[in-house]
């Protein structure tokens, strides 16, 4: 039995039939290789243990996590969370815990990564640096092993591991930076030296940016760009909590979409990360979200669900009670083009690296505004000619993506950094028809 399994069943016993329980227990070790000026500055390792704990008792529900994993603060723990629980009015929306169910066998895990020494950070990071050829570099790279349990008073269990592993940074020259990223569930398939390398590219190639006038311009984003849609898509707009409150902009059935667009969820897939079951302990499946431009479904908990009428779809989060059901195994369809080839179809665009501070202004018709950063570049007649200054854009994240929008889509899916942070969105790079750009970075 593993460590998280033994929790989860120790926080059982201590449940002792006084409330029904469901228990998620994390364990795991989070280490973390930090670079600046081109030199490493910190290496941290973190071994960490938490317990979540949700009870009803006659309909009163209260929930806590806990770091304190030994006997006595499990004990105290429990009776804690079920003395709450006892003063909370009756919850209406109280979905009941879990039954039995069957559970997809994964494994996202590679034993190097798990294994990984901080000299073997340290190589991704050289080999990061290096290839900018005397700039001077800034980032990161992360190393994750950890083991998810989960248990319930209706004799539901689960368990399950994952590795991750992440190499994040830019190159500088005095007046320009460009970024580059790569994440995965495998430290020896990070490709550092690549990824500097198009860093000190953008960097260089962003020296002397100039200054170009707001408006609609065709766009070819990268998979960050394309990353932070999916994740805003996730978050204010599948989430069903946000439908059901009127606040999102899915209509089921609607072609909302290009049909060059599939969007999905699939813990099970081999390229993915992470475990195939919630924090409920409902199985997860693969989820389509959007089929050929279709919205098709939502993502919910047993919360949602109940009050669809429907069964989960496996996407509770820690504190989704408060924030809703959230993916984070999507999956953006990617295309049979290169990257130079969506360059070499725009006659006038712009080719945008990385989004930043992106914030929602409409959440219904998911208005965003946000800048560009990190490498913006002009593209005329087929080719990047310059960097610009980086710009601040208001677009409708769902309106770009919208029928005859998507012009092109490209073969470099891959798990992107997002506005929500790495190893969330498989996401390709994608030419879309209009991007409104607003201002410069001031404003």
């Amino acid at each position: 039995m593993t460590r998280q399994e033994e929790l989860v069943e120790a926080v059982l016993v201590l449940v002792a039939g006084r409330a029904d329980a469901e228990v998620y227990a994390d364990i795991g070790t989070s280490s973390l290789t930090r670079f600046a000026n081109s030199f490493i500055h910190q290496n941290v390792s973190e071994d960490a243990a938490e317990v979540s704990l949700k009870v009803a008792v006659d309909g009163r529900v209260s929930s806590s996590t806990t770091t304190d994993t030994t006997p006595d603060g499990l004990a105290a723990f429990v009776d804690a969370v079920i003395e709450t629980a006892a003063q909370q009015p009756v919850d209406d929306d109280w979905p009941g815990i879990a039954d039995l169910a069957e559970y997809t066998s994964v494994d996202h895990w590679d034993e190097a990564t798990a294994d990984a020494e901080p000299v073997d950070r340290a190589l991704a990071v050289k080999a990061f640096v290096d290839a900018g050829e005397g700039m001077q570099a800034a980032g990161f790279c992360q190393t994750e092993a950890r083991g998810h349990a989960f248990g319930n008073t209706n004799g539901v269990s689960a368990n399950a591991r994952f590795t991750t592993a992440v190499i994040d940074g830019i190159q500088q020259l005095t007046t320009s930076a460009g970024s580059g990223h790569a994440a995965g569930p495998r430290i020896g398939t990070l490709d550092a030296a690549t990824v500097g390398g198009l860093a000190a590219q953008r960097a260089q190639d962003s020296a002397i940016p100039f200054d170009t006038k707001p408006g609609e311009y065709e766009v070819v984003l990268s998979p960050e760009c394309i990353a932070t849609i999916g994740i805003f898509l996730n978050a204010y707009g599948f989430n069903a909590k946000t439908a059901q409150e009127g606040m999102s902009f899915v209509e089921l059935g609607s072609q909302q979409f290009d049909e060059s667009v599939s969007i999905w969820d699939d813990a099970t897939d081999p390229r993915a990360l992470y475990v195939s079951f919630d924090v409920e302990g409902t199985p997860k499946r693969r989820t389509d979200l959007v089929v050929d431009g279709v919205t098709k479904s939502l993502l919910h908990s047993r919360r949602t669900a109940r009050k669809a009428g429907i069964e989960s779809t496996g996407h509770a989060i820690p504190g989704g009670d408060v924030f809703g059901p959230f993916a984070v195994n999507m999956f953006i369809g990617g295309g049979n083009s290169s990257v130079e080839d969506l360059i070499s179809s725009v006659e006038r665009g712009i080719y945008v690296s990385t989004f930043n501070y992106c914030r929602v202004l409409d959440p219904k018709s998911l208005v965003v505004t946000g800048l560009t950063r990190n490498g913006t570049f002009m593209i005329e007649n087929g080719r990047i000619t310059g960097a610009v200054t980086n710009m601040r854009f208001t677009q409708s994240f769902v309106n770009a993506l919208g029928p005859g929008n998507v012009l092109g889509i490209a073969d470099d899916a891959r798990f992107a950094d997002s506005e929500f942070g790495p190893l969330l969105v498989h996401s390709p790079s994608m030419r879309l028809a209009s991007w409104n750009f607003t201002g410069g970075a001031d404003g």
